[in-house]
């Protein structure tokens, strides 16, 4: 499927007539409120389909309704979302990444009503990147866990009613992009604090407050969220049994899986103590720990 060709079609088109087309395309949609970007469907992006009866139903009950499309291995595209708003734009940081020789390679570029701009890459379905924020940028990416707003639909703002505009197609075979690469480049994690040998200094941490901060984070943003409080344990010098004890618990109630949660807190951990020995797998599941005896942590 090549997204540029699809979304310079249907941006001349009906919302009702674009979502069907982009639906027999097999790329995935779902409705969204007039002249807004808020899913109307009870799960947003999740019930997105591509089945032209469902489409063509939705439409008839909204035919007012924006489209979404939800990005990463589903849709088979992900968009680096460049926003311009009030604090700021991010046109600085895309131009650094242009520079840098990332983001080449771009299927299409759309723009958005802000005046920012969306540009649309492959994705490999076989390692999906997850959708990531560097606010200090005003640069989005939208993969995994994500979605995005596309031609022809159309959002009232501070200057009135704009449309998504398709401004540039590819001439040739879109890129993957290095999502990875890029985030370092405009949102680098500070460098891990060094290892000084095992520490038995045990830390306040209060389950409910992290569990509320993490389920406060926007898509995509819980993984990185439980990814940050890991370090910080890591570097007080809380086990990793302990502290899968108490932030799996509160990563599952943000809506993480397990297996994700265990991956996460073991590379927090590999991240922030790179020197440390070998320590011993994680506890088991975080429901299970769930039962445990809070420790008294701050993070």
């Amino acid at each position: 499927m090549d997204i540029g060709t699809v979304l310079r079609a249907v941006a001349v088109m009906p919302l009702p007539d674009a979502a069907r087309t982009l639906a027999e395309a097999g790329v995935p949609v779902f409705p969204c409120r007039h002249r807004g970007k808020e899913p109307r469907t009870e799960h947003g992006f999740r019930d997105a389909s591509a089945e032209p009866r469902q489409v063509s139903a939705w439409w008839r009950r909204w035919p007012t309704a924006n489209i979404g499309v939800p990005t990463g291995a589903v849709s088979g595209f992900e968009v680096v979302d460049v926003d311009v708003h009030p604090a700021g734009t991010g046109y600085a940081a895309f131009g650094r990444a242009q520079r840098a020789g990332l983001i080449d390679g771009w299927a299409a570029l759309v723009r958005s009503p802000s005046g920012g701009l969306h540009a649309y890459y492959s994705a490999t379905p076989s390692a999906p990147h997850r959708s990531w924020q560097a606010p200090a940028a005003h640069v989005d990416f939208r993969g995994d866990g994500g979605y995005i707003v596309v031609p022809p639909s159309t959002v009232i703002g501070p200057n009135g009613e704009r449309s998504y505009c398709v401004i540039a197609t590819a001439s040739s075979h879109a890129l993957l992009v290095d999502a990875t690469a890029l985030r370092e480049l405009l949102d680098p994690r500070p460098a891990p604090a060094p290892w000084t040998g095992p520490r038995d200094r045990v830390v306040d941490l209060d389950p409910e407050r992290l569990a509320r901060w993490v389920a406060a984070r926007g898509e995509g943003e819980r993984n990185r969220a439980l990814f940050w409080a890991a370090c910080r344990a890591a570097e007080a010098g809380v086990s990793p049994s302990d502290a899968h004890a108490v932030l799996g618990p509160a990563a599952e109630r943000a809506g993480l899986p397990v297996p994700e949660i265990t991956t996460t807190i073991r590379s927090a951990y590999r991240t922030a103590l790179p020197h440390a020995p070998a320590r011993p797998a994680l506890a088991g599941a975080s429901s299970a720990a769930a039962s445990q005896p809070p420790i008294r942590a701050a993070l």
